[in-house]
């Protein structure tokens, strides 16, 4: 009889990624299966976040409501993995000594092993090693039958912004080798997707050194595939937008007309203390460029409201930024401290209030230019991808446009996995409405 896995994903895309490994390693390993109840489970993990506040604190909170799964079935597995299984490491089982195995973002290749050695020692697993590119060569590489699919490229960070934690639990930039890429795309392709997105934490830092081809050259690599018709990638870094990635906007109409590519800020005093390597001038720089090689290029970004010592002047500075660059769509939070990261040592922290005040104003400008994107999108055909049934209403279908705008329609199932023009007939705060032309 199948074993039943139950998988509680935390955080980015990466860990979606990894999550999705995880369910294909041990259905292929130990015939398991994914279900959505905690209470039927043979196998709970939790693949961890620790970019968010208090992310330790909630991972512990998750586990104490499955104890007693435990204390009702021994045999039951229970696994934390992901970056707070790296920071905390054995405290996890300190703390919650009916935890079997704890897991790196580099070692998830060994859960199979680890719950062997836990079935035959009866005691606790931990391993949150780097062992770098070693997990891709162990990695099952399975379609999920969808249009889309994430291909992870590289992992690890070198850049140590002072805010994140990121270098301390995943390891730093390692890249792997095109060789091994390009036939997981073409694999994928050949099950039907349509549209891969790269995945790296510094994704646009790819190089693969043995064959000397940097993140542009992958582009293009990637984009000679017959049968995929989109690329996309996150997240980017503005230091490494090079020349040849600029260009690459010019020559491959595959890559998609949308860009994520976190500023942070918009003053030159905070990005400084953030660790960040460019200045704003230099990130305008970088999008101007940007935008005459892809004039339709749509720009999305991250931002972090409240770092200590950011003055209201730093703050309007960041607002200026916005009102400048116009994004499309944004992510920004208030900044709170990581363990054992540097900008956690600063001094003159900001008080809740004034950064969740500048957070609201930050966030209703972003949404103001985001809702006036869409609405310039109203009456106009665009080619949208249909993935799936909408989420919302199962009679309906689900697509993205170029610039990852979410379509809801209405239209046959037939047309799930092809690229079809699409009218768009209404706006709605976090999608838009269309119709088949």
């Amino acid at each position: 009889m199948d074993k039943k896995l139950y998988i509680k994903t935390y955080g980015c895309q990466m860990n979606e990624y990894d999550s999705g490994k995880i369910s294909d390693l041990l259905a292929e390993s130990n015939t398991v299966s994914e279900t959505s109840s905690p209470d039927e489970a043979d196998i709970i993990l939790f693949n961890t976040c620790s970019v968010r506040e208090k992310a330790e604190e909630k991972v512990f909170s998750d586990l104490g409501r499955i104890k007693h799964l435990k204390r009702k079935n021994p045999n039951l597995i229970v696994g934390v993995g992901g970056c707070v299984a790296s920071q905390e490491g054995t405290n996890i089982v300190r703390r919650a000594p009916y935890v079997d195995i704890v897991f790196g973002p580099q070692t998830l290749h060994r859960i199979p092993s680890m719950i062997r050695k836990v079935q035959k020692d009866r005691k606790s697993q931990i391993d949150i090693s780097f062992p770098e590119i070693e997990k891709f060569d162990h990695l099952p590489t399975k379609s999920r039958s969808s249009a889309t699919a994430f291909v992870s490229i590289m992992e690890g960070c070198s850049k140590y912004c002072s805010f994140c934690v990121v270098p301390y639990t995943r390891g730093t930039e390692f890249s792997r080798s095109v060789f091994d890429i390009i036939p997981e795309v073409r694999y994928l392709v050949n099950n039907g997707v349509k549209e891969i997105t790269f995945l790296g934490q510094n994704v646009n830092a790819y190089y693969d050194r043995k064959e000397k081809l940097d993140f542009a050259s992958l582009l293009e690599l990637t984009a000679s595939i017959t049968g995929l018709e989109r690329i996309r990638y996150t997240s980017s870094h503005p230091r490494e937008v090079t020349s040849s990635l600029i260009k690459a906007y010019k020559r491959l109409p595959k890559l998609v007309d949308q860009l994520h590519l976190p500023v942070q800020s918009g003053s030159d005093k905070v990005l400084s203390a953030m660790k960040r390597g460019y200045t704003a001038l230099e990130y305008k720089s970088i999008i101007k460029k940007l935008r005459l090689s892809r004039p339709s290029l749509s720009l999305t970004s991250d931002f972090i409201v409240g770092f200590p010592g950011e003055t209201d002047d730093d703050f309007e500075k960041t607002l200026k930024l916005v009102d400048e660059l116009k994004f499309d769509g944004s992510y920004s939070f208030a900044y709170s401290d990581r363990p054992g990261t540097p900008a956690s040592q600063l001094p003159n922290k900001i008080d809740k209030i004034t950064k969740f005040t500048r957070l609201k104003i930050l966030q209703e400008k972003l949404d103001k230019y985001a809702l006036h994107h869409s609405y310039e999108m109203l009456g106009k055909n665009e080619n949208v991808l249909i993935e799936g049934l909408s989420k919302r209403n199962l009679k309906e279908l689900m697509g993205r446009t170029q610039n990852n705008r979410v379509v809801n329609l209405i239209g046959p199932t037939n047309l799930i996995g092809k690229i079809i023009p699409v009218l768009i007939t209404d706006v709605k705060k976090h999608s838009l409405r269309g119709e088949l032309i």
